[in-house]
């Protein structure tokens, strides 16, 4: 069975994690698959978006296959981590854009995935939480780390210490996600979220979401030199001059990506 079924809407493609009866929990052969499509879209610089959603309408992801991790040994655990803390970076480093579309319980690697993601669309039903202490571990894809910058340490400790889950209203209110879809347009709002991005220049897109993610933690001057770089990346671009001309012609862009 395909650990993933794909649909292509324009420049962005949705996968949808195949794993239904086991509330597409992420198993070795799942996380070894995701990676190699992230690394794909990539370097495929005609894919400006990925939408992630779960099969079914009961979990996003659950988390780690905890079957499989119950035959696993120390070893392979923490081989399955660097592999998922490695993929989730290369999430965040690609130019491509990465939403997550919440189709229901995303809990403690499910929540991760999302965290990693440069937008959440949740349907009302969804369910978030980093529930690892209850399992006697903590977060090991990166939960303690991006949860705070999300929504702040007295929040992420909140949910993290307590293991609790929160439903898609409280995780709007907190900033955890940044969409809530009408019952059964979840895709609809995810794909317009990634039309709407799609429709600027690629390489202002990706040098503004660079500048946003590799600022975080920066000393504020360090982090508008870090911005002046990132613009001088688009100021001598073919794109920047076709922006302009729109604009003084009252007309779309066409924006070439170079």
């Amino acid at each position: 069975m395909a650990e993933f079924l794909d649909e292509r809407r324009g420049s962005t493609e949705v996968w949808t994690i195949n794993g239904e009866k086991r509330r597409n929990a992420i198993s070795r052969a799942t996380l070894t698959e995701f990676e190699e499509r992230v690394a794909r879209v990539s370097q495929d610089h005609a894919t400006r978006a990925v939408v992630l959603t779960g099969a079914g309408d009961r979990a996003f992801c659950a988390g780690a296959d905890l079957k499989e991790r119950a035959g696993m040994a120390e070893a392979d655990v923490r081989t399955f981590l660097a592999q998922l803390g490695r993929t989730l970076r290369a999430m965040e480093r690609s130019d491509c854009i990465f939403i997550g579309a919440l189709n229901g319980a995303a809990l403690g690697g499910g929540t991760e995935l999302a965290l990693a993601c440069d937008f959440r669309v949740a349907a009302p039903t969804a369910e978030l939480g980093l529930t690892e202490v209850q399992l006697g571990i903590i977060p090991g894809g990166g939960g303690t780390q991006r949860l705070p910058r999300l929504v702040g340490p007295a929040r992420a400790k909140d949910l993290i210490l307590t293991g609790r889950r929160i439903n898609a209203a409280e995780a709007l209110a907190i900033g955890l996600v940044q969409r809530l879809a009408p019952e059964g347009r979840l895709l609809e709002v995810a794909l317009g979220l990634a039309d709407q991005v799609a429709a600027n220049a690629p390489l202002a897109v990706a040098a503004a979401k660079h500048a946003v993610d590799e600022g975080l933690g920066l000393r504020l001057d360090d982090a508008l030199a870090l911005e002046h770089r990132h613009y001088e990346t688009v100021l001598a671009s073919e794109d920047r001059l076709e922006g302009l001309a729109a604009f003084g012609e009252k007309r779309a862009p066409q924006f070439r990506g170079r």
